[in-house]
Order: structure tokens, then sequence, then C-alpha cells
């Protein structure tokens, strides 16, 4: 019955239930930073740099290679010489791109963050009310300062 009772304690308090809350919670911010690249960031390197996606960059050797026209798409090559070995670099390069932008956009949120939390630990707290045994005690030392 102790192992019932301790698992449901795992479950339920801390380590299991943050970390639920935790994949649901990154899950759903990974959705919004994909999102941001895809629909916001990457046709703005597309309009700089002309294409974005470099998926279709790829160098076909061995055999049958030699009857891959220029200019297929990594798909097309594939079909066409499924025995070639293609070294599709280009995929690479976009996944590369994507995670530098998703680092970035991550960075810039966490610093903002940081920079919130900063200005809030900043601003000074009211102070304290003095207790009843404090005030009593000040009452105390101003009458013995008039003596």
């Amino acid at each position: 019955m102790g192992f019932v009772k301790e698992f449901k304690e795992f479950a339920v308090k801390g380590n299991a239930f943050d970390l639920a809350v935790g994949v649901i919670i990154g899950g759903a911010f990974g959705k919004i930073v994909t999102s941001v690249i895809d629909d916001l960031i990457m046709p703005v390197v597309a309009a700089v740099a002309g294409k974005p996606d470099f998926s279709s960059i790829y160098f076909a050797m061995g055999k049958g290679a030699e009857n891959i026209p220029a200019g297929s798409t990594l798909a097309k090559a594939k079909e066409i010489a499924p025995e070639a070995a293609i070294f599709a670099y280009g995929n690479f390069i976009t996944v590369a791109i994507n995670f530098l932008l998703l680092a970035l956009v991550v960075f810039l949120l966490v610093r903002t963050i940081n920079k919130m939390r900063k200005t809030e630990a900043e601003t000074p707290a009211a102070p304290a009310a003095p207790t009843t045994t404090e005030q009593l005690l000040s009452e105390i030392r101003d009458e013995l300062k008039k003596k």
C-alpha cells in the first residue's frame, strides 16, 4: 500500500505535475514561435535573400547522377535516380536557419522577461507598518528621551 501512496504523491504533487504543465505550455509556445518564424520572419528573409527554402539544394553523385537534369527538385532527383547518392545539404541549411531564428526569438523573449523582472525587483516596496510591540517600544523610548 505504501507504493501506491508514494506514487500518488509523486503523480499529483511536484515533479510529474509540473513537468506535464511545462510540456503543455511548451507545446503551445512552440506553435507560437514556429508561427512567428514561418509567417513573420521567413517572408522578410525571402524578400531580402530571395528563396528562404534551401531544401531543394543538393549534390548528386554516383550511379545515375548523370540522368538528373539541371534544376530538378530534390524529390524529382530522387525519383529519376533512386540509386544515386544524393547529398541534400540544402535541407540542413534550412533547418539551421530556422534554428538560429528560433534561438534568436527565444533569446529576445527571455531577455525581455528578465528586464521586466529586474525593474519589478528594483521598485522599492513600501516599508512594513511597525508592530504593536515596536510602537510601544518607540513610545517608551520617546518618553525616556524627554526626561
